[in-house]
């Protein structure tokens, strides 16, 4: 190549298209997603059986405490029961003691173990029962009997042969009592009335 060529080719103009970069490849669309898809009838079906499940067990759980509360406090009242007729009896002996010429010292001995029985009712929530004096109810007393009595007019309890309890507002046992029925004079004046109007029938 001669030493003009040479010259011409260095001073001639380099194409703009020579210049420019090498343009860079387009990026790759990303793929799209996949719109999710509906529930199944099976996750419904399992989602409906595991909630009852859920709601099943939940009303066992409570059952089973209510079973176990009830039967906490029925044994407690069965026990409480039992221990009422052992105060009924040394209540009694407590009462011969106090009519007897007990040594002072002894009684002492006997009230303070009574009132300790007392205490221990009254911890566990157990009252006795009004029932001498009061209107009969057939909710807290028991009518052993009927007298007719001057004094008391007819349906007062007149005495208390057994004393009753409650727990709370529960009755635990009813408390044994003579009730009166009137003045004898009156059932006296109504018998007739009745037997005339028997032998009129």
């Amino acid at each position: 190549m001669t030493k003009k060529k040479k010259q011409n080719e260095e001073e001639a103009p380099v194409s703009e298209d020579a210049q420019a970069p090498a343009a860079e490849p387009e990026a790759e669309a990303a793929p799209e997603q996949p719109a999710p898809e509906a529930a199944k009838p099976e996750d419904e079906a399992l989602e409906t059986r595991l909630l009852r499940l859920q709601a099943d067990f939940d009303n066992y759980r409570k059952r089973t405490m209510r079973e176990r509360a009830d039967w906490q406090r029925q044994a407690k009242e069965d026990v409480l029961v039992d221990l009422l007729s052992v105060i009924d009896h040394y209540e009694l002996g407590l009462k011969t003691a106090r009519s007897q010429t007990t040594e002072a010292s002894v009684l002492n001995g006997f009230e303070m173990i009574y009132e300790q029985f007392a205490s221990a009712l009254k911890k566990h929530q157990v009252t006795p029962v009004e029932a001498e004096g009061q209107e009969f109810d057939h909710n807290l007393h028991e009518a052993i009997t009927y007298v007719p009595s001057a004094e008391h007019p007819a349906g007062k309890v007149i005495a208390e042969t057994r004393r009753g309890y409650k727990i709370g507002d529960k009755l635990l046992r009813a408390a044994q009592v003579v009730v009166s029925s009137g003045p004898a004079d009156e059932q006296e004046a109504a018998e007739p009335a009745g037997a005339t109007e028997e032998a009129n029938e």
